[in-house]
């Protein structure tokens, strides 16, 4: 997950800093930015045009600016005002809107649009109209990418053992399979590779606990939390491993 932002615009300052503090903590340990980084940029270079680049939910900034010198113009909608002056300073030169998705205004058609990481933070009965609502602004043959976590992974897996939550961009993609033609071209679903390694149970703990932190959840207690570590997080060297390979779900609007 990431440090969202798009439905938590109420949190307040201090809670978002702590929030952001443990989305540190976990990214110091996991490969997700290389592996992820990766894959996009390979997406990135099957691209036929490279006009506009959409960023829907970009948080601090760390993807956009890798992909944003491959666009010459790049958008980000970011409602989280802690979030867009990080935004700013790690990529000057995109344009932000503040509003949420369902209220933004885009004027432009992107050619690639990213949602990464952003639909646990958004009501289960809304993902399917978040999703065509970005593909309605797609460039004709555009491309949409959704990246969520792999529910079948030990993260996720954790996550639906505390709160009972399940998120899988399958049921997602079945739903948008029945839009009008026109809408949808193709839809395929990949898998990008990403685990969390760390030798220090604290660290862990911590970082499973930023995993939880699920608007709409409770939040379980530390021991519970460092029960289930010790339990299921193991990796038989002394230390701990969280697999959380992550889905993208990879939607294309039809060529004119």
């Amino acid at each position: 997950m990431e440090p969202h932002k798009t439905v938590a615009a109420g949190r307040l300052c201090t809670e978002e800093e702590s929030y952001r503090e443990a989305f540190s903590r976990f990214l110091a340990g996991t490969d997700e930015k290389i592996t992820t980084h990766s894959y996009l940029q390979g997406i990135v270079q099957s691209l036929p045009a490279r006009r506009v680049f959409l960023d829907v939910g970009a948080a601090d900034g760390t993807t956009t600016r890798h992909l944003a010198p491959h666009f010459e113009r790049t958008i980000c909608i970011e409602p989280s005002e802690p979030m867009r002056r990080t935004l700013a300073l790690a990529c000057p030169q995109a344009e932000v809107v503040a509003e949420p998705v369902l209220q933004a205004r885009i004027d432009a058609r992107p050619d690639l649009a990213l949602f990464s990481h952003v639909l646990y933070y958004i009501p289960r009965d809304q993902w399917a109209a978040t999703a065509q609502r970005i593909l309605n602004w797609l460039a004709p043959g555009g491309l949409l990418l959704i990246l969520l976590q792999n529910p079948d992974a030990a993260c996720m897996r954790m996550v639906h053992h505390f709160t009972g939550l399940r998120f899988d961009l399958r049921e997602l993609a079945d739903e948008l399979a029945t839009l009008p033609p026109g809408v949808v071209g193709t839809i395929d679903l990949d898998l990008v590779p990403a685990r969390y390694r760390s030798h220090n149970l604290d660290e862990t703990v911590a970082v499973a606990d930023f995993h939880l932190s699920i608007p709409g959840s409770s939040s379980p207690t530390r021991d519970s939390v460092e029960q289930y570590v010790e339990q299921h997080l193991r990796d038989g060297d002394g230390g701990y491993v969280l697999r959380h390979d992550q889905h993208v779900l990879r939607i294309k609007r039809p060529a004119l």
